[in-house]
């Protein structure tokens, strides 16, 4: 288990976060119009923030620091995480997440909260436990089960954030993966599941689009995905694959082709770039991007504290305490990023259209 692969999952879904935030719900048409090249930063005076992607990755990292291996312990703390999280007014929130989120904060359990969603929040926090149980898919099935089932109880999401968490798994073993070699070890993982044979027919119709040579913008339109790939794991999950298996260690054009894809945007390319951050490692990832992100009270350096301490802890099997930051800090962190998802709301209601 390599601290350089958690490292770059954490920081890579946390770029493509801040670079896909801006396009989020525009079709494609429209994000080209509007914003024009999602290379740049476009949320704040040419800097980026990130949203419920990467604060939830960080979640689960932190869920991870204290359970080491234990998931009874990585559900409490997971749990914990997510009452917080709430309270502190998070903006931009799926409706899923946050009717389950407050479902904790008012009594439910952890194996009550979760609401019935095929959407994509388990998936967009599920690439760090591929990042951090490496090769050991096995160990890591039951902690994807819990991360998808605390907030949707629909069985397509579950294995839309399997899916994920396997591809950071393979990615982070370091070498060139066959998205053949992908679909069969899912299906091989998900055979006693019956609700999984549809999800498996998606995967195989990715895989033939990667054999055909077609771009990832081609493969969605094959898919009736032409201006945007939504919320839906049925239509975002496969299409983030053949994006990473199409640029497995092209971190810049991974995340760029995602969000010219159009649709939810931000959590696409949060997931793309926790891929292949998980091969690719910080160096892979551009500095230019690293240095625009602006986020305070867990800044970039403080991720990287994080995966530091959770690879520690991995390799020790002793739980730590992990990096947290302040509630004071982050409610004030929270209502300015309210404020300028606002601004960027009336921005689209000008032209150009």
């Amino acid at each position: 288990m390599n601290e350089k692969m958690i490292e770059g999952c954490l920081l890579g879904t946390a770029v493509g976060d801040a670079l896909g935030l801006p396009f989020e719900g525009l079709s494609k048409k429209r994000g080209q119009k509007l914003l024009g090249c999602p290379g740049n930063f476009h949320f704040l005076l040419g800097r980026g923030m990130v949203s419920d992607d990467t604060e939830h990755t960080c979640i689960v990292a932190q869920s991870l620091v204290l359970s080491v291996g234990n998931v009874e312990t990585f559900q409490k703390a997971l749990a914990s995480r997510f009452r917080r999280w709430i309270v502190l007014l998070p903006a931009g929130v799926g409706m899923a997440t946050a009717k389950a989120c407050i479902r904790l904060l008012v009594g439910y359990s952890a194996k009550t909260s979760g609401v019935w969603s095929a959407g994509n929040g388990p998936a967009m926090r599920s690439a760090i436990l591929g990042a951090y149980f490496g090769d050991d898919v096995h160990s890591m099935q039951p902690f994807v089960q819990c991360n998808a089932r605390i907030t949707h109880t629909d069985p397509q999401a579950e294995l839309g954030a399997f899916a994920i968490a396997l591809a950071a798994s393979l990615a982070s073993r370091g070498h060139q993966v066959a998205s053949h070699e992908l679909v069969d070890t899912f299906q091989e993982m998900t055979s006693q599941q019956p609700e999984s044979a549809p999800f498996v027919e998606l995967l195989k119709q990715m895989a033939q689009s990667i054999d055909r040579g077609e771009t990832t913008a081609e493969f969605a339109q094959s898919m009736g995905l032409s201006q945007r790939v939504g919320g839906y794991v049925g239509h975002s999950v496969p299409v983030v694959l053949h994006c990473w298996l199409s640029n497995q260690t092209d971190f810049s054009n991974a995340v760029i082709s995602i969000i010219e894809c159009g649709g939810d945007t931000d959590t696409n390319a949060a997931m793309v770039g926790g891929i292949v951050g998980a091969r690719v490692g910080r160096v892979g990832i551009p500095q230019r991007w690293l240095d625009g992100i602006c986020e305070w009270p867990m800044t970039i350096e403080r991720m990287s504290q994080l995966a530091s301490q959770l690879a520690k802890s991995k390799e020790l099997q002793v739980p730590g305490k992990p990096v947290s930051v302040g509630a004071i800090g982050l409610l004030l962190r929270n209502v300015f990023f309210l404020l300028v998802v606002l601004f960027h709301g009336f921005r689209r209601l000008l032209p150009p259209y």
